[in-house]
């Protein structure tokens, strides 16, 4: 008769066993790609001695051996208290947990930095190379088969894809889903395109202070992430794009059912993927990054998604400089805006899930994709998206559909656009032109009025005396990465008040920095070099200077010649304008420090060099 464990079970004692045998024969050297609790081991000299401690702790929390002996899935948990995009976390670890369990794994959390867009000082993006690291060395130290990424709120997921290829385990994402929209006398709301469209209102004085205080309790009725299309909505899009989440799992609103039934199914793909060992640097190709670029333009996504896909793809040994800003264009001019959605059309989240979502969305591109892509389902495109058919109702222009046919369009091609011609940003500079409020302001030329920083630019646009009209050009310097620092989303530069109390709602707006991605208007951001560069013309033009720009040939530039943009950049020099930060970032502390002088511009991807697949040194 065998002897029984402490637990009377035959089997368990059997585990047991095994369990030791193979882990504790000291004859045999661990090996380090071992699986399980041997891998990255502990260093203390002794494998097999970091094993046994390793062992001992684990056991501290209850494991059982036969729970130690299965597939090890780490789940990351980002919930903070702070972060209302990630406030269903809890209830999602608990589903997640399930799935994995159920098909036989065994599901350990561990948390990571939590980011949200209004609770990060000075910026989220200042910290989402940080919460790269975060990710990546926790990844990569603990004893995790594969992990299970939880993210939502805009630089998350891509600050966790970002340290899930560097550290190359395999890897599948879970998003915590939009919000609800509210109401407001009647009209559906949701943040955050309609917090900056009644924002502008009461700066205009259109509504008054018990309006804005009424809209403030509507805006975000529920948790999850805004509930347009803006970042945090494009990157879930681009992560079924990517395939590295199931193809129906972008669009469930973070409060319903439907988000912790596919959270459950997440778990048990995670521990498929432990078997299989499918990691994102052989899952990943050219072909999953194009397709991506593809739907963002068809989704009219945030323009912050493309600064985040020149990281992550600036991650990847073999894809690293291979994928030019250029190529958002070339895609562009082939792929029209499908989704009606806010900032570029009408609808909310629930709606564009409510008419089949990335599913549905899928589908109608076929065309345009490329279906041999492989997605963590081990299959292709192809053949997921023929796994899970979806039959549209037939297009009715009457009945205003949330995606809309290929042969109908809400807008043409190129819903987002790269300058790549003129004299200032010769590194590129991005605008979502479906979201233009006026047509004719993609190929404009007025006289620059020109704010030296946000704090410069908060003094005087609302000032009577501003020389400003409706033609105007507003431009805001150094608030690219060294400059502000953090890349601040303050590229929405607000209308002079005087303009917006007359009607005024959209004017031609540059600068260096970002915005949201929930915002609308005539806006390039992510200008390269960025002002603060010594070499920047950003950084050198002055009021009165004509700047036009030129979507459909893809120019922007100053009417400057060559001669006056070498002596201002000179005279800046003598006076020291940029030493204030392009020199003194060498001697500044902390991350701080670290982040000045290791981020790169807005065409790589904003990423810190020594993170990039070509490490310090860059290409």
């Amino acid at each position: 008769m065998p002897k029984l464990s402490a637990l009377g079970s035959q089997e368990e004692e059997h585990h047991r066993l095994v369990f030791w045998a193979t882990h504790y024969d000291l004859s045999t050297p661990i090996d380090p790609s071992s699986t399980g609790l041997k891998q990255n081991l502990t260093s203390y000299g002794d494998a097999h001695f970091s094993l046994f401690m390793r062992k001992l702790f684990i056991k501290a929390l209850g494991y059982s051996e036969d729970a130690l002996s299965r597939p090890i899935i780490g789940v990351v948990n980002t919930y903070s208290a702070f972060n209302p995009c990630h406030a269903n976390i809890p209830q999602m670890l608990d589903a997640v947990k399930r799935g994995v369990q159920l098909s036989g794994g065994l599901a350990i959390e561990f948390p990571t930095i939590s980011l949200h867009e209004s609770f990060a000082s000075p910026t989220s993006m200042y910290l989402r190379n940080l919460m790269s690291m975060d990710t990546e060395e926790m990844i990569m130290a603990q004893p995790v088969d594969a992990v299970i990424l939880i993210g939502g709120c805009d630089k998350t997921t891509p600050a966790q894809l970002m340290g899930g290829i560097s550290a190359n385990k395999p890897i599948i994402h879970l998003v915590t889903g939009p919000m609800m929209p509210g109401s407001y006398q009647g009209f559906r709301i949701g943040a955050c395109t309609d917090c900056r469209n009644n924002w502008a209102k009461f700066r205009a004085g259109t509504i008054d202070i018990e309006d804005i205080s009424a809209l403030n309790e509507e805006l975000a009725p529920t948790g999850g992430t805004c509930g347009v299309m803006g970042t945090a909505s494009t990157m879930a899009c681009l992560l079924v794009a990517l395939g590295l989440m199931p193809l129906d799992s972008a669009t469930a609103p973070a409060v319903s059912s439907a988000r912790l039934r596919i959270a459950e199914r997440t778990g048990t793909y995670a521990v498929t993927l432990a078997k299989t060992q499918l990691r994102p640097q052989t899952l990943l190709t050219r072909d999953s990054f194009l397709n991506a670029i593809t739907v963002l333009q068809a989704i009219g996504g945030s323009t912050n998604a493309i600064v985040h896909l020149m990281a992550i793809i600036n991650r990847h040994p073999t894809l690293a400089g291979t994928i030019p800003l250029s190529t958002v264009n070339s895609i562009g001019a082939t792929t029209p805006l499908l989704v009606d959605l806010k900032p570029s059309g009408d609808n909310y989240m629930t709606d564009f899930h409510a008419a089949g979502g990335m599913v549905a969305l899928l589908h109608e591109l076929k065309p345009l994709l490329h279906l041999s892509a492989r997605t963590i389902t081990g299959k292709t495109l192809g053949e997921d998206l023929a796994q899970t058919p979806f039959r549209p109702l037939p297009f009715n222009n009457n009945r205003n559909p949330i995606i809309r046919p290929l042969t109908s369009p809400l807008y043409p091609h190129s819903s987002l656009i790269v300058f790549t011609k003129g004299n200032l940003a010769p590194g590129g500079a991005v605008l979502k032109a479906s979201a233009s409020k006026y047509r004719h302001l993609l190929q404009h030329r007025g006289p620059a009025i020109v704010f030296t920083s946000p704090a410069d630019m908060a003094s005087r646009i609302d000032d009577p005396s501003l020389p400003v009209t409706a033609d105007s050009v507003l431009i805001l310097q150094h608030i690219g990465p060294v400059g502000n620092p953090g890349m601040p989303e303050a590229g929405l530069i607000p209308i002079p008040r005087k303009l917006a109390a007359h009607g005024v709602e959209d004017m031609l707006r540059i600068s260096d920095g970002r915005m949201s991605g929930t915002a609308g208007g005539t806006i390039i951001l992510h200008v390269s070099p960025e002002a603060a560069d010594p070499e920047s013309v950003l950084g050198v033009v002055r009021d009165g200077d004509v700047v036009f720009c030129d979507v459909a040939q893809g120019v922007l530039g100053a009417e400057v010649s060559g001669v006056e943009i070498e002596r201002r950049k000179e005279e800046r020099r003598e006076r020291g304008g940029t030493r204030g930060v392009w020199e003194a970032r060498k001697g500044v502390r902390g991350y701080r420090g670290l982040y000045m002088r290791e981020v790169n511009q807005a065409e790589m991807g904003a990423d810190f060099g020594f993170l990039t697949a070509a490490g310090p040194g860059g290409w």
